[in-house]
């Protein structure tokens, strides 16, 4: 049974990789949302942020959150995801409500037992 599962990131994130190739190992072909082409609504964000703190949203150790020079700012983290989407930390997967952020292997499979039971 495929369930909808989307995920957003860049296509050269190794985790987002990872993340595509998990569900699709498991025969559910994933929606992908390339960071670089569309970032995310300000919507988007609020929905995500329901479920994952803003702070964990942020990729401290991002070549784009470094270049940035934000280490040495006080700065709104939603203000400065909306404005470079490249400051999030991938992949960023939803299955309706659920939500991750990174490679979270153990909690996609729940997600699939849980869809195929439910």
């Amino acid at each position: 049974m495929a369930v909808n599962i989307q995920i957003i990131g860049t296509p050269k994130c190794k985790d987002t990789n990872k993340a595509m190739r998990f569900f699709k190992e498991r025969g559910n072909k994933p929606h992908f949302v390339d960071l670089r082409e569309r970032p995310l609504s300000k919507g988007e964000l609020e929905n995500i942020k329901r479920t994952i703190p803003e702070e964990d949203l942020l990729d401290r150790e991002s070549k784009e959150y470094i270049k940035s020079g934000l280490a040495y700012m006080v700065f709104d983290i939603s203000e400065k995801l909306l404005e470079n989407p490249l400051l999030l930390r991938t992949p960023i997967v939803r299955m309706g409500s659920q939500v991750t952020v990174g490679n979270e292997p153990k909690i996609w499979k729940q997600w699939l037992s849980e869809a195929k039971s439910g």
